[in-house]
């Protein structure tokens, strides 16, 4: 019993020698993939191009954290670790879907943002011929649910550019510096996709007006805004490259934000008038199995909702006529669809009020 209690001690005791005889991983992330191999990017900043183990292939993807061997930097173990923010993270690989005929109630706004933007990267050459510089970037401003969003979409479908989408607390990071790191990068790839259209959505976040005092997690979103702010003046070529920047708060912003060669072309996007909400519930109703439906009177029941709760509102009547075993929408589904959302907005309202 004795013999087989010291070869057991013995067999253990190999095994922890053996352990302290391997040497230590190498901790990287997933920059990039190409085919059987990964770019893998270590602390000091260096990429590698390396052999991926075959128990992990097709198991990684951009941005994982991973263990790489000393010598060969071969991946052989991923970590469930918490990801970094990349640029290629805030490209959008696919299109957007959106189309101007999918706006409705915005023909002016829609008019200045394509001189502003569209025409620049579609025809440059008018602006060399005239002698005059197109503007650098657009910052769209007004109440939620207006269509902000939408029409930077539809501007991305419209040229064929890059589509560079992300919202301003994105580029607040945790240590000092990465903010600042990821701005530069986003603005370096959209130079190599080029033309491309980077749209900083909740531009507030990184962008207000800054204090002389504050705490050190401010401090570093200033320093973050200063770096978008020296990407914009640096850009020397800005023919295929265009920023729209969007905000609910206005006035919270910094003032430098939009002086003349930045963003300095500003386009208010305001809550829809009557002709403007008609527009929009004809767009949302087109699909839709209607039944004795007066547009006119849902105009006139719906002063003071944006675009976004038009389009709830249609989709609250459809399921009222669900509920009611219907196939098709009544104007009595429509009047409970916009009393419902009109409910469901006063206490957001009451709150407003008093701060």
């Amino acid at each position: 019993m004795a013999i087989a209690q010291l070869k057991a001690e013995l067999a253990q005791a190999k095994m922890d020698m053996e352990k302290t005889k391997r040497p230590p991983l190498v901790v990287c992330e997933v920059a990039n993939l190409a085919n059987d191999k990964a770019v893998i990017k270590l602390a000091n900043g260096n990429l590698f191009l390396v052999d991926i183990h075959e128990k992990l292939k097709g198991k990684i993807s951009i941005k994982d954290t991973v263990l790489a061997e000393q010598r060969s930097l071969a991946v052989i173990e991923r970590l469930d670790s918490g990801r970094t923010c990349s640029p290629e993270m805030f490209l959008l690989s696919k299109k957007p879907t959106i189309k101007w005929a999918d706006i409705g109630g915005l023909e002016d706004e829609i008019r200045e943002l394509k001189e502003a933007i569209e025409l620049p990267l579609l025809r440059p050459d008018i602006f060399k011929k005239v002698g005059i510089e197109a503007p650098k970037g657009v910052l769209l401003h007004g109440p939620p649910g207006c269509g902000k969003t939408l029409l930077a979409k539809a501007l991305a479908n419209a040229t064929n550019a890059a589509f560079i989408e992300l919202v301003g607390s994105e580029l607040v990071q945790k240590y000092i510096g990465d903010g600042a790191k990821l701005v530069k990068e986003i603005f370096q790839l959209a130079k190599e996709k080029a033309p491309a259209i980077i749209f900083i959505d909740e531009l507030d976040a990184i962008a207000s007006e800054r204090m002389e005092t504050g705490t050190s997690g401010e401090r570093e979103v200033q320093r973050t805004f200063i770096q978008l702010l020296s990407e914009i003046d640096g850009f020397k070529n800005l023919e295929h490259v265009k920023i729209i920047g969007a905000t609910n708060r206005f006035n919270a912003l910094d003032s430098a934000l939009t002086r003349p060669g930045r963003l300095d072309r500003l386009i208010e996007i305001g809550m829809p008038d009557a002709d403007a909400r008609e527009s929009i519930l004809k767009i949302h109703t087109a699909g839709m199995s209607l039944k004795k439906v007066s547009i006119k009177k849902i105009v006139e029941m719906t002063g003071g909702v944006s675009g976004a709760d038009i389009r709830l509102i249609c989709t609250e009547a459809g399921y009222f006529a669900i509920r009611a075993n219907r196939t098709n929408i009544t104007q009595e589904d429509f009047e409970r669809a916009v009393r419902k959302v009109k409910c469901a907005e006063e206490p957001t309202e009451y709150m407003n009020m008093f701060g």
